[in-house]
């Protein structure tokens, strides 16, 4: 067994320590009696016990995968994504250590299953770095990121919690509409990985020639059929599906498609899930709060963002702008996920302004740290895959 073979199956190992700590969470929290933390207390160890082993394995995945790649495994989707998830879990480690809050290992863990999911969708094969990698600002910019994006997810995490106890489930309010999209937002994530998978095991493959952003005559493979066509495409596959809308240069339309697809998928599968249980998934979780300190959860939440928003500060921008210079000559460049890094330190900025002018405490700051969350994620879903860049190479 070679050493890739080692860091692939510690990565399984994780993904199901993971999967069962979530079980033995949620038995936990639920098995406790009003008012007691009995339960809470004896299978949350057990639980916390399960993770540390995953977080272990993961932690030697990255370790092990660093030691073929001969770089830090930051590089490219699937390696940041798997990153982004263990930092996660390392974070909510810390925190169960100080607060002993079983609740958030159950929200906390299943966000990583997706997020460890969602990554292995993308190709995970060892891959040289582009000369624009080469060098230590990669680690330091990446590494970086990938901790205080772990960290303020957990702000998250906890303000998700905060709103599944507060938000009245048998009452129509705006609040109660938008902790439902939330809930079906991550089965979305969950219809990418479906969606993948099925056209991964049925080997759909379909080639296309177009013209690139700088006018030169490039090919893609498409895993799924063509829904949307890349500049001024022509078919190479006989009998491909014919892509239905041409899309400008600037987006890809190959990763576009892809969203479509798991969004369908998606929907489809949140359908099912309210047909089965004949209830939105926020009231079906919202049993699991009934012993939930809310104000500790505030707490979680506001200390997340307060450890977490620096150290994005320093990654995001920082770093970024220094590998900007050394890279491509210039600090700044208004390249998409550059533009969308900006867009994320000032939603946190104005968070923490709020919270400590305005004293936006409670469920006006779980709002906020679920928004920021839903900020990050669409930088790492919709701007990686749709809009092209400078950082395509991803």
């Amino acid at each position: 067994m070679t050493l890739a073979d080692i860091s692939s199956n510690l990565l399984y190992a994780a993904f199901f320590a993971y999967l069962l700590a979530t079980f033995v969470f949620g038995g936990a929290v639920k098995g406790n009696k009003k008012g007691t933390y009995r339960s809470e207390q004896r299978w949350g160890k057990v639980a916390m016990t399960i993770t540390v082993l995953g977080f272990l394995a993961q932690l030697g995945y990255f370790i092990t995968r660093w030691m073929v790649t001969g770089h830090a495994p930051i590089s490219n989707m699937f390696e940041f994504t798997t990153a982004f998830g263990m930092t996660l879990v390392g974070g909510f480690i810390v925190l169960y250590a100080l607060y002993k809050t079983a609740v958030l290992g159950m929200i906390v863990l299943p966000i990583a299953l997706l997020i460890i999911a969602y990554a292995s969708m993308f190709p995970s094969e060892v891959s040289p770095l582009i000369p624009a990698l080469q060098t230590n600002w990669l680690a330091i910019h990446v590494i970086t990121v990938v901790i205080a994006e772990g960290i303020l997810a957990i702000s998250a995490a906890a303000g998700l919690i905060y709103l599944l106890k507060v938000v009245d489930q048998k009452k129509k309010s705006k609040q109660r509409f938008w902790l439902e999209a939330i809930m079906y937002s991550l089965v979305l994530v969950l219809g990418f990985v479906v969606t993948s998978t099925f056209f991964t095991l049925t080997n759909y493959e379909a080639d296309f020639a177009y013209v690139n952003k700088d006018g030169q005559p490039s090919e893609i493979t498409y895993n799924m059929p063509a829904i949307f066509g890349m500049n001024e495409f022509e078919p190479m596959t006989d009998g491909a599906f014919t892509p239905l809308v041409e899309m400008p240069p600037i987006v890809h339309a190959g990763k576009l498609t892809t969203v479509f697809w798991s969004v369908m998928v998606g929907t489809v599968l949140y359908g099912l899930i309210r047909l089965i249980f004949r209830k939105r998934i926020s009231e079906m979780l919202q049993p699991f709060t009934k012993n939930v300190n809310l104000q500790l959860m505030d707490e979680i939440n506001y200390r997340s963002i307060i450890i977490g928003f620096p150290i994005f500060s320093l990654g995001a921008l920082i770093f970024a702008m220094i590998w900007a210079q050394i890279a491509w000559s210039r600090f700044w460049g208004w390249d998409p996920k550059e533009v969308w890094a900006l867009v994320t330190w000032l939603f946190y900025a104005a968070y923490l302004h709020l919270r400590l002018g305005r004293g936006w405490a409670g469920e006006k700051s779980a709002w906020l740290a679920v928004i920021g969350f839903v900020i990050i994620m669409f930088n790492l879903v919709a701007v990686n895959l749709i809009i092209a860049g400078l950082h395509s190479y991803a």
